[in-house]
């Protein structure tokens, strides 16, 4: 039983050994096998897998440095400044909105310059009915002055036919003359402060035309002077006559003592 036991250590101990020896002289080459594909074919378990797979990676073997196989760089082609800077000329969208706008902008001014005519049109037209309102309204006596429109108007338009029935056989001029001065000769007579404001309109109307208002002026002058020197020899007239008759009297005054 020794002696097996002995003989079996002996012979594996150079077993041992030689194996050792062998396995560090002759170094084996172990292939590892190539991954299998299976789990890309799988469906992955969120929905954005396959955005981060480009489709050319995935289907398109990638060439290794060493190969020949890898196509030369191509030249990036360089672009000129005419090619960067060349300038686009407006498209017929762009050429449609500008006349849009153009359209636009006409119908805008036409519109506006309607609407500045109709407003000038009525701010006018109610101008001139104020005016109109007011200058009626002056025209009035104030109450102060007592004078009353009613009877005083019926007056003058009784006088004025008055004249025209009494010169209903004269000439024309005649017939025209007699019944307007008739009319305001009864107008200064029975509405005078009505005739004083009707004469100042007037007078405000003949200053827009100075030709107008000289010749009014040099009229009014004239009758003035004329009434003026009437009056002065009614007066001489009157002192002649006065004087003559004073005389008579005291003649007649004188006789009559004598005959006594």
């Amino acid at each position: 039983m020794a002696a097996r036991v002995l003989l079996r250590r002996r012979v594996a101990a150079p077993f041992m050994a030689a194996t050792l020896v062998g396995g560090a002289l002759i170094p084996s080459v172990a292939l590892a096998e190539a991954p299998s594909h299976d789990h890309f074919s799988r469906k992955p378990i969120y929905d954005d897998y396959e955005t981060f797979l480009s489709p050319k990676t995935a289907t398109t073997p990638v060439p290794s440095p060493a190969s020949e196989t890898i196509p030369p760089a191509l030249p990036s082609p360089s672009l000129t400044s005419e090619q960067v800077h060349k300038p686009h000329g407006p498209t017929p969208t762009d050429r449609l909105a500008v006349e849009i706008g153009k359209a636009r902008l006409f119908l805008y001014r036409y519109a506006v310059a309607t609407e500045d005519a109709i407003n000038g049109t009525i701010d006018s037209a109610f101008h001139l009915e104020r005016s109109f309102t007011s200058t009626v309204a002056s025209l009035a006596p104030p109450r102060e002055s007592g004078e009353q429109l009613m009877p005083g108007l019926v007056y003058v338009l009784v006088a004025s036919m008055a004249g025209s029935i009494v010169t209903r056989n004269r000439n024309v001029l005649v017939r025209a003359s007699v019944p307007l001065a008739l009319g305001v000769g009864a107008g200064w007579l029975l509405l005078p402060v009505t005739m004083t404001n009707i004469s100042d309109l007037l007078w405000r109307y003949e200053k827009r035309f100075p030709a107008l208002a000289d010749a009014h002026l040099q009229t009014r002058q004239s009758i003035q002077d004329a009434w003026r020197f009437a009056r002065v020899h009614v007066d001489v007239g009157k002192t002649y006559v006065d004087d003559k008759v004073g005389g008579a009297r005291d003649l007649v005054e004188g006789w009559v003592k004598k005959g006594k």
